[in-house]
């Protein structure tokens, strides 16, 4: 056999993971604070994807805009579009769509008719299509309203790009306007079932609207089809509808939250726990998926405790160890990975894993096989898009080099953004495109100290309980709060609850148990963060300004004193 013993382990170890993998436990946990929310997917309690952004976050992909052409640019064959970003949002000609005639006369008898009748678009004649080889000059022109959609979202200094052909995506059906095709997902593999959902959605859909089925429509009932379809087809009218008293740019329609918009993409029955801490995203939650499964609508569980939800989860330690420039993982091998706007390359390392053998070709292979499986989660994880070059360990054997392509192929295909995968090349090097809709998440793992700022000197680490206790004073004494949270770092949480009567314990006979103190592995040595009783985080800033803290200082020795006189 052209395998050696060690591809024969490896592949004996990937069947298993592969039958393993469909009752794979998958479990979401939300973050929610003031400024930002993140989504972690975990399986089998390892971290898979990660997203973060800000709760204000806006041009997320999917959102309706009514926008007005800035300017036209022939030589890119492309205009500019105004929709109330810093930056002018693109508009390729061919992101016009084959149906765009039809699609601004739509718009234009809309904005004529100013809401007195309503234009539907079952009942209009659809317009010949537009030449694909056509000129942006032949059908836009400075000035013109459009309804656009967003397809990509900001990425460094450009602006969003957007799209013409509007899509309404539900759980199990995607509506196109100014479209007549019906499609269905090529990963249902069943003809009669294919059959039976193409004749279902020719039944109830209008006239001049396309629909694509996805995946998760099969074996479903008509009536679940058919409730969808009628709230993509509300969309689209409540949509048109704004554009008679909107004016150019404005925001038309709002995709759900990254959360919600989340699990509408990989929800399925397998799906075990999904954990929020903030009541009004879990309530958000709670009604989709009590919407989409009934029956699965439990799953959906509110996070209380006082512990931060990531760290509850692990999730913050696998942050840690899965970002930055340096990723390990198995039996010491490593992975480097450098990034640019445009490009990502990976480079991977043996390390200092001990050989099992000593073919040095097959444990070449070995290191390859385990750095795929790494380098499919971290595109995954880190979202990222463009070029990605991977340097792997040189391989003699063309039979080797041929089965690693085909094992990263394999490990790809639950990542659902489009790519396409390049045999390795005569250096050695494999190729991926992959498709880039937001910018990669980076998430800085290294830590810059808080209290010195990089210069290299810090206040003495022997000083930091006493400025964690003159906090507390000041949030008792002087703010009068009660039932906060003072988070610190697991270390100094530690060192502050040590022994049987803690400075922990004192701290709460001097002060009463009117807060607490809780670790939270996000933070760096020195870092500390004081949430109130209503999850509001709040700022000690202005306990900085010098100008009032002598008089603060003056007040507190007062205060003190009279209680030592009236001890006395």
């Amino acid at each position: 056999m052209w395998l050696t013993s060690a591809t024969n382990l490896f592949l004996k170890e990937s069947v298993f993971i592969k039958q393993h993998y469909f009752t794979m436990r998958s479990e979401l946990i939300v973050d929610v604070k003031p400024t930002s929310i993140s989504t972690a997917l975990l399986e089998d309690g390892r971290l898979m994807s990660l997203q973060k952004e800000p709760r204000d976050a806006s041009y997320a992909v999917g959102n309706l805009y009514f926008a007005k052409v800035k300017k036209l640019m022939p030589g890119l064959n492309a205009a500019f579009v105004n929709v109330g970003y810093g930056k002018e949002a693109f508009l390729h000609y061919l992101d016009l769509g084959s149906q765009f005639a039809s699609y601004s006369d739509f718009i234009k008898q809309v904005r004529q008719s100013g809401g007195k009748r309503q234009i539907n678009l079952s009942k209009i004649k659809l317009k010949p299509d537009i030449d694909k080889h056509g000129s942006v000059t032949d059908v836009l022109e400075a000035g013109q309203e459009l309804i656009v959609q967003i397809s990509k979202e900001p990425i460094s200094t450009k602006g969003p790009r957007l799209t013409t052909e509007i899509t309404f995506t539900g759980r199990f059906l995607v509506l196109i306007p100014f479209n007549n095709k019906i499609l269905v997902s090529q990963k249902i593999k069943d003809r009669a079932e294919k059959m039976r959902l193409r004749r279902l959605i020719e039944s109830i859909k209008p006239k001049n609207f396309g629909v694509i089925v996805r995946t998760s429509a099969e074996n479903k009932r008509a009536a679940e089809l058919n409730s969808e379809l009628k709230v993509l087809l509300k969309c689209w009218d409540e949509s048109v509808a704004k554009i008679n008293y909107s004016e150019p740019p404005s925001l038309i329609y709002e995709e759900e939250s990254r959360a919600v918009s989340l699990i509408r993409d990989i929800f399925n029955p397998d799906f075990e726990s999904i954990n929020v801490n903030d009541a009004e995203i879990f309530e958000q939650i709670h009604n989709y998926v009590s919407l989409i499964a009934p029956e699965r609508g439990d799953i959906v569980k509110i996070y209380t405790d006082d512990q931060p939800i990531f760290d509850r989860f692990n999730v913050t330690r696998q942050m840690k160890s899965s970002f930055g420039k340096t990723v390990s993982f198995r039996s010491g091998a490593y992975i480097i990975i450098e990034s640019t706007e445009a490009l990502h390359v990976i480079d991977v390392n043996s390390g200092n894993r001990s050989r099992k053998t000593t073919d040095q070709e097959s444990n070449a292979l070995d290191v390859n096989l385990l750095a795929a499986d790494e380098i499919a989660r971290q595109l995954r994880l880190r979202d990222m898009g463009g070029i990605i070059v991977i340097d792997f360990i040189d391989m003699a054997k063309s039979d080797h080099r041929q089965a690693l392509y085909d094992h990263m192929k394999e490990v790809m295909q639950n990542d659902r953004a489009r790519h396409n995968i390049l045999p390795l090349s005569k250096f050695g090097l494999m190729q991926i495109t992959r498709q880039r809709v937001r910018p990669a998440l980076d998430i800085v793992t290294s830590e810059t100290c808080p209290s010195c700022g990089g210069k290299g000197e810090v206040m003495p680490s022997l000083l930091f309980t006493d400025l964690l206790k003159d906090k507390i004073h000041y949030l008792v004494n002087d703010l009068g709060v009660k039932g906060f949270i003072m988070y610190v770092h697991p270390f100094v949480d530690a060192y502050l609850k040590k022994g049987l009567i803690s400075i922990y314990l004192k701290w709460r006979r001097e002060f009463g148990r009117l807060f607490k103190i809780m670790p939270d592995q996000d933070l760096a040595y020195l870092q500390y963060r004081v949430i109130d009783k209503n999850k509001q985080e709040i700022d000690l800033s202005e306990e900085k300004d010098t100008s009032s803290s002598s008089s603060k200082k003056e007040n507190r020795m007062r205060k003190q004193k009279e209680q030592d006189n009236e001890s006395e």
